[in-house]
């Protein structure tokens, strides 16, 4: 396909030719002018033959402007053909990354789910372990205190026993 520019350089060609057929046929009428000894049917044969020369050269450029007009209208297309393959090339890479991304935070929920259930877990082992440990400190400074208070009441017991003794004596 050929380049703008070399359109364009074809088209000035033409119309160069075109314009040269018009100046030959200006010329040929001033000629005609000039010889005015030569004979009428002569005269018009050349300048039927310079009309037909002319209207080639009109035809000639016609036809360069449609073949430039069909060659841009081919060339846009091209472009807007590449410009939908590149537009779709983009949204599907687009859509991929969303995927990608969407899955990637599903995942991140998931394991988040999972670890909130692993320290749920942890923290009812804790809670349960810290009551026992409660319980079981209670339960021992409750013994402990009715063991002091048995001791005490035995120790008691004890004084009066003696004192009640040393009395009755």
């Amino acid at each position: 396909m050929p380049s703008p520019k070399e359109r364009a350089k074809k088209i000035s060609e033409i119309a160069s030719e075109a314009a040269k057929a018009m100046q030959n046929i200006e010329g040929k009428a001033e000629a005609a002018e000039e010889e005015k000894a030569k004979p009428l049917d002569e005269m018009l044969g050349q300048a039927e033959r310079a009309y037909l020369a002319y209207m080639d050269a009109q035809k000639q450029v016609a036809n360069a402007y449609r073949e430039n007009e069909r060659l841009i209208a081919k060339s846009y297309r091209k472009a807007e053909e590449n410009a939908k393959a590149a537009a779709d090339a983009e949204v599907k890479e687009a859509l991929k990354a969303r995927d990608t991304a969407i899955a990637q935070a599903l995942k991140a929920h998931t394991d988040a789910i999972g670890e909130a259930g692993k320290a749920l877990q942890r923290a009812k082992a804790d809670a349960e372990r810290a009551c026992q440990d409660a319980v079981d400190s209670a339960w021992k400074k409750r013994e402990d205190g009715v063991g002091q208070a048995w001791q005490l009441r035995d120790e008691t017991i004890e004084q009066a026993w003696n004192i009640y003794s040393k009395l009755s004596r």
